[in-house]
């Protein structure tokens, strides 16, 4: 495991299989850090290719731990994808987007004031803990007739999106400053928590969407123990140094 607390001895280490924990810069792709990684683990080593692939998806809009792994690790990738993860999510009242985070612009606004600690919370406790069903955003990466739901609603093209069930194991208010409230959420692979904050909204009487993300938890992996692509890079070239002396 390479992370804050571990780096190997030898670069040969990344050929061979590691896993990797990153701290995802907000705006990066998770394909944008596997490219950076890959190239940064290739002019270390003098070589063209070195095997390099992620798990678990993180959107461009949202930070926080992205598993990278390298060699022949990357078939435990899979094992990853189905572990339970927990989010820091930022949700603003009063408004919603088509794509249900800040992708694309506001297109409807709604009363909020009427919204009370007490009341969400009662609401996330009856309505969003458990087992749930979940409609996951047209401005996803679900695949309809072959192709991304985004594509089509880049397009402004509405096709129907089958729901699916996910599990909420706790959502707990952190901060409470209307119209934005701060939520930890520890839930099942596969959840959306754009539309988490989508179907909030409309339960509370009003309308949301997501206006920040953290994943903090993979299982037991922690994004404290995470590297920053700049500190990854850092130890590179100190693991490169090291060799030359």
């Amino acid at each position: 495991m390479v992370d804050k607390n571990n780096f190997p001895a030898s670069l040969d280490e990344f050929v061979e299989g590691e896993i990797i924990l990153i701290n995802k810069d907000l705006e990066w792709t998770s394909f944008d850090v596997v490219n950076k990684i890959r190239h940064l683990i290739s002019r270390a080593l003098g070589r063209k290719k070195v095997k390099v692939g992620h798990a678990g998806t993180l959107d461009p809009l949202a930070t926080g731990l992205l598993i990278i792994a390298t060699g022949k690790s990357t078939k435990k990738l899979q094992d990853f994808l189905k572990k339970d993860k927990t989010y820091i999510a930022e949700i603003k009242f009063g408004e919603s987007t088509p794509s249900y985070d800040g992708e694309t612009e506001v297109n409807e606004t709604c009363e909020f004031a009427h919204i009370t600690k007490e009341k969400l919370q009662n609401i996330i406790n009856e309505k969003f803990t458990g087992s749930i069903e979940q409609l996951p955003p047209m401005y996803s990466a679900v695949k309809i007739n072959g192709k991304k739901a985004y594509e089509y609603a880049r397009k402004g093209k509405e096709k129907e999106i089958k729901p699916r069930n996910v599990t909420i194991f706790r959502m707990e208010i952190l901060a409470f400053n209307l119209p934005r409230v701060k939520i930890l959420i520890e839930c099942s692979s596969g959840t959306y928590i754009r539309s988490l904050a989508h179907d909030l909204g409309k339960e509370m009487g009003s309308c949301a969407y997501l206006t920040g993300l953290e994943r903090v938890r993979i299982n037991g992996y922690s994004v404290d123990n995470a590297l920053t692509i700049s500190e990854f890079e850092n130890k590179l070239k100190e693991l490169e140094q090291s060799k030359t002396i």
